[in-house]
């Protein structure tokens, strides 16, 4: 039985009942900034441990870290729990710099059999996952241009009680690239070697400095274009993921507005598809568990964690190692690099190089 540690009581809530009902897997030990969150947390669900102090938290007879934590920590944290002997599932993104990246890099490399894994959820929502294989089957043709966006109007988390600045009113926006990054990287199979970004300013919360949206421009080794957009400082009523995939015989496009349940696809090969034709969608595995939507979003989580444990049991590479999670994270360093200097081309670093 892998005994599993969840730092962050907001986010990790969301993995808090796939570990429990996962029979390889018992939740012995929670960690919150907020003592009496933590305190009455482990109380109510009968953990074994809980601790306000991350260090002492990693001291407790865990296995697992969950890092669930404010983005700022996810590099740090994850780096502190793998040098004290646990396995870590990170969520995203991986890391705030280069240099973090970096370092984190070296971290896993030192730590050997220890698995280190990023809690990309949207890799794992599922009919982008069917996607990832209709485009490996070639049903598309070439792929040579994607958009994605994520827009998520975000203000109550900007401020602190007090009305000061919380981090998320400091993070550059494109910092958050991995839930569109994630599933293009998987449909196209290599990873973005240049970036060009811009930036809107700061308009909706000029009091903070906070910038509204980045836009990024990514091209892969083989040539394909992809447009990128991030936005959390903004008016808009809801928020929404949207995805548009071109290739040489199709194309792919979720609706803007039902982006969980409605889209739209075109095949040169299919008589059927003369025009852009809609379909249905669905965020959830049709044959999943009734529990495995406990995570939030849809069935993803349920998976990413099912992959995640059979990489410690059988001691293989988690499909979201290290390198590949920064695959889908470093663009957006290097987008907003280059955002600051005007829209300059950036060559992102390769993390296996390091």
């Amino acid at each position: 039985m892998l005994r599993v540690g969840i730092a962050g009581l907001g986010r990790g809530l969301c993995f808090f009942q796939i570990f429990k009902n996962n029979k390889e897997t018992e939740v012995t030990a929670v960690c919150d900034l907020d003592e009496r969150r933590a305190r009455e947390f482990a109380a109510a669900n009968n953990i074994k441990s809980w601790f306000s102090n991350f260090k002492k938290f990693l001291e407790s007879d865990i296995d697992i870290a969950l890092i669930a934590t404010p983005f700022p920590f996810h590099a740090e944290q994850s780096i502190l729990a793998l040098e004290a002997g646990k396995h870590v599932l990170c969520e995203v993104p991986p890391a705030y710099s280069i240099e973090e990246a970096k370092k984190l890099v070296q971290a896993v490399k030192k730590a050997k059999r220890l698995k280190y894994m990023m809690a990309a959820n949207m890799n794992y929502i599922h009919f982008l996952k069917e996607w990832v294989k209709l485009v490996h089957r070639g049903k598309i043709g070439k792929v040579f241009y994607a958009e994605a966006e994520y827009v998520h109007p975000i203000p109550e988390l900007m401020r602190n009680p007090d009305k000061t600045p919380t981090w998320r009113a400091k993070l550059p926006p494109i910092y958050y690239c991995t839930h569109s990054l994630g599933p293009l990287i998987a449909m196209l199979g290599e990873r973005f070697v240049q970036a060009i970004g811009l930036s809107t300013g700061s308009n909706v919360a000029p009091e903070f400095g906070t910038i509204d949206m980045e836009v990024a421009l990514l091209r892969t080794g083989t040539g394909t274009i992809v447009k990128l957009l991030c936005g959390f400082s903004v008016e808009r009523g809801s928020s929404h993921h949207y995805f548009s995939i071109y290739g040489t015989r199709g194309c792919l496009e979720t609706d803007r507005f039902n982006w969980q349940d409605t889209a739209y696809v075109y095949f040169k090969d299919s008589p059927e598809t003369e025009a852009m034709t809609q379909i249905r969608t669905s965020i959830n595995h049709p044959d999943a568990p009734e529990d495995a939507k406990s995570g939030g979003h849809g069935t993803s989580e349920y998976y990413l964690v099912q992959d995640f444990i059979q990489s410690i049991l059988n001691d293989t590479t988690p499909p979201i190692d290290v390198h590949t999670a920064l695959d889908f994270g470093l663009p957006g360093l290097c987008a907003h690099s280059s955002a600051l200097q005007g829209g300059k081309i950036i060559e992102i670093p390769d993390s296996r190089n390091w």
